[in-house]
């Protein structure tokens, strides 16, 4: 799938000679069509800047911005008017004309259509209708609430069926109930029509409606942890549910080798920023948030190793049982396996604290078959190696199972395996310490 907004090393300025400000740092990203993308940060930070780039209402001044296959960097005006016409703006201030009802307001977004007046002025009502404003279609903005009024700036901007709809802080002059009407009309709006959005706002409450968030930082789309320091509370919640989405794990599978071990060093180096920044009362969220970054972390590495399945065991020693953590399966219900730490091949790793890679698991004498025998899995090659926490305790195992092919798992396997475990290991204590009140990790996860 193409991305509708396609940017690369995207720069921008003001001013001249010695007054000249740069605005935007070497931008890139993409939004992908249907996408509901939220441009969020500090006051100041170029959000509103990069919203008038897309929509063409600004020159590209260096860098690649393509919006819907259009290179706007050196585009000619005639172009420029013409990907307008695919684009719908909302505004925080409305933009309303004063002197024309909803409806009049609604239908100037189709005077440049081939189409009556008559019908101009059914859909402008229909739209009307869609946002919840049938009665109010012949009254004028003054006699309409500030929620009304950006109802009226929605329809208007929905009207003309755009593939991409631009709004700026639209929820900014709202109270609470009526800045969450409002999203939630564009948001089914829009998946009824197929359009993309692009939002910027400061606004903590809707971040959930988003597929995609992106935080812009001194004109620089900042890292993961930088976003969420900058918002806690609301957007834990929003990210942990982006996360449910899907979104990191898609992240991460399109990820080469090189690029997430530095994706991975990324994420250890800053668990600790992150940790003592946020907001640690929504556990919820926070917790959700490091569930995902496990799971998503967990199928690159089996992705990479060529493996079929991956488990993370947690170890109990005081408890001596084994529990599963991440159990990948063919069903839609996650695999829980609680066993003693006596047993099995994962028991030998946690109690020896050493890597057992085994071309055969049958003909092992510490394989325990009797998970193969519940689910109806053949196992035929299996890699498992320990994880330490700070104290170089094993804490977990983790292990890979079934490489393809049929083939063993290899020397060069374990090597690289070997760098993950690290890694992993920091995610894991990272999830232990978001269980409230417990700090030991053998008994919270």
């Amino acid at each position: 799938m193409e991305p509708v907004i396609r940017v690369r090393n995207l720069n921008h300025f003001y001013g001249s000679g010695e007054l000249r400000k740069q605005v935007l740092y070497d931008i890139c990203t993409d939004v992908y069509p249907g996408e509901i993308v939220i441009l969020t940060g500090p006051s100041g930070s170029g959000k509103t800047t990069f919203l008038t780039l897309a929509g063409a209402l600004r020159s590209v001044e260096e860098g690649s911005l393509k919006i819907l296959g259009q290179e706007l960097n050196g585009a000619n005006p005639r172009d420029l008017v013409r990907l307008r016409e695919n684009i719908g703006f909302i505004f925080q201030a409305h933009n309303l004309i004063d002197s024309l009802s909803a409806c009049q307001n609604v239908q100037m977004s189709l005077g440049h259509l081939p189409i009556t007046r008559r019908e101009a002025r059914e859909k402008s009502r229909a739209m009307l209708s869609g946002v919840g404003l049938e009665t109010f279609a012949d009254s004028l903005p003054a006699h309409l609430s500030g929620g009304q009024k950006q109802r009226v700036a929605i329809a208007r901007a929905l009207v003309r069926r755009p593939k991409i709809v631009l709004a700026d802080e639209p929820t900014a002059s709202l109270d609470r109930k009526s800045g969450r009407e409002v999203v939630e009309i564009l948001q089914g709006l829009a998946e009824a029509q197929g359009c993309t959005i692009l939002m910027v706002t400061h606004d903590n409450r809707i971040l959930d409606i988003a597929d995609h968030i992106l935080t812009l930082e001194d004109g620089c789309l900042s890292s993961l942890t930088a976003g969420l320091a900058a918002n806690t509370g609301h957007m834990l919640t929003a990210f942990a549910h982006l996360y449910r989405k899907g979104e990191l794990v898609r992240h991460m599978e399109a990820l080469s080798t090189k690029q997430f071990l530095a994706t991975l060093e990324q994420i250890t180096s800053e668990v600790e920023q992150f940790l003592h920044t946020v907001d640690l009362g929504n556990r919820e969220a926070v917790g959700a948030l490091f569930d995902q970054v496990l799971e998503a972390v967990t199928l690159k590495i089996r992705e990479l190793l060529r493996a079929d399945r991956a488990t993370i065991f947690i170890v109990d020693h005081r408890r001596g049982r084994l529990r599963s953590k991440i159990a990948h399966t063919d069903g839609t219900d996650p695999l829980l396996i609680d066993i003693p730490i006596t047993r099995g091949i994962a028991g030998r790793v946690a109690t020896t604290g050493s890597t057992l890679n085994v071309p055969d698991p049958y003909h092992h004498p510490d394989f325990n078959p009797q998970v193969d025998r519940e689910t109806g899995y053949r196992t035929h090659s299996l890699l498992c190696m320990p994880i330490l926490d700070r104290n170089k305790r094993v804490f977990a195992v983790v292990q890979m199972l079934n490489k393809h092919g049929n083939e063993p798992f290899s020397e060069e396997d374990e090597k690289s395996f070997r760098e993950f475990t690290d890694p992993l290991g920091v995610i894991l204590e990272s999830c232990a310490r978001m269980n409230e009140g417990q700090q030991n990790p053998e008994s919270t996860l």
